[in-house]
């Protein structure tokens, strides 16, 4: 099979496009170049894509034997993530620009091209798997990395291959060792790619301007402080929200109001959640007859909680949650996975949260988180 490698130039893509190799492919290898100024992109484990990881990649590519080539895709990861990124939270969204990434970028963008070039398939250093064509989570809980794949569709997996989803990130690291890749103890990349020093409100700030409002104590109505712009808070923020409550209790934000720069905050006993509202879904095979139970996944890195899905796939879905959440923001993902025991790791597909409210509530929209 001719496959395409994407190459981060991290250690998870060397090792997935040695084993692509291993496994008898004809592999060329990529890296992306997602930014105009690509200097700017990594602070130390922060960020990534930039000249240091090309050639980092480019050095594993030699060592493999196999072809390397730098596309340069910064326009449209421009379009489709930063910009999206800041026009989510501008909205009062809170968006995950990995899961973006992988459905805009890696799935279509890379994926469009490589079979346009003649290529089979697209390797990734993702840790999830793939089992008779179904998206399962790595045998790795603590890598892995299905949540932000969610979105992909059958015929895009059907394009993929994730040879890491079978092992450990421990083993990762032991075979680029074996190997001799200098990536072996190359940390890893966390937070946002394109926010190299991690620090997201000043990211916003600089993009979005000034815009203040008030704080508001949800019990009360009274506004009890100000900020310099509601994108700096994300639902279920509890640091830094800039006001001195009148007693010990912690305050959470409990939700955020864009057209009057409103954040509204309360006490852990109004910061839970129990029926989500969902925008239209899209399934990773033949979607699931509704209603139908399900895990559902709320944060990249959240614990799953069985829930109920009802509603019309064509226009979204209802989830009802067996346990109350906390920190359930509107923009994020919700990705469902197959209940039974057995296959539990199976991902059936995603939508995004358009709003949550309270599980008594079983009509209409709900108020907004």
């Amino acid at each position: 099979m001719r496959v395409l490698a994407a190459m981060s130039g991290g250690v998870d893509s060397a090792v997935a496009a040695a084993l692509a190799v291993d496994a008898g492919h004809d592999v060329t290898g990529v890296h992306l170049a997602l930014s105009p100024d690509r200097q700017t992109l990594r602070s130390g484990a922060r960020g990534c894509c930039s000249v240091e990881d090309a050639h980092d990649a480019r050095r594993v590519a030699d060592e493999l034997g196999i072809p390397f080539y730098v596309w340069d895709l910064a326009e449209r990861f421009t379009e489709d993530v930063v910009d999206d990124f800041v026009a989510e939270y501008a909205a009062g969204r809170t968006p995950n620009p990995c899961l973006r990434c992988n459905e805009k970028i890696k799935f279509s963008a890379v994926l469009d091209r490589a079979r346009a070039l003649g290529f089979d398939a697209v390797v990734t250093g993702h840790h999830a798997r793939l089992a008779d064509g179904e998206l399962r989570r790595s045998v790795d809980a603590a890598k892995d990395q299905s949540y932000v794949l969610g979105v992909l569709t059958a015929e895009q997996l059907a394009a993929a291959v994730f040879p890491l989803g079978g092992m450990t990130k421990d083993r990762v690291r032991e075979i680029a060792a074996e190997r001799g890749f200098a990536v072996a103890t190359k940390a890893d990349s966390h937070d946002i790619c394109f926010i190299p020093d991690g620090d997201t409100r000043g990211f916003l700030a600089r993009r979005l301007g000034e815009q203040p409002g008030p704080v508001v104590d949800a019990a009360t109505g009274a506004t009890v402080g100000e900020h310099a712009g509601a994108y700096g808070f994300t639902v279920g923020q509890r640091r830094g929200l800039g006001v001195t409550a009148g007693d010990s209790r912690p305050r959470y934000v409990l939700g955020i109001e864009p057209v009057t720069r409103t954040v509204t905050i309360g006490t852990a006993d109004l910061a839970g959640v129990g029926r989500i509202v969902t925008a239209a879904p899209t399934w990773t095979g033949a979607p699931p007859e509704l209603p139908f139970r399900a895990e559902v996944q709320l944060r990249a890195h959240g614990v799953p909680v069985l829930c109920e899905v009802t509603g019309n796939d064509a226009d979204g879905l209802q989830i009802l949650l067996d346990e109350q959440q906390r920190g359930v923001a509107a923009g994020q993902s919700a990705v469902l996975y197959e209940p039974d025991p057995e296959r539990g790791d199976r991902v059936l597909g995603q939508a995004a949260i358009r709003s949550t409210g309270d599980r008594a509530a079983t009509t209409g929209p709900g108020p907004s988180a």
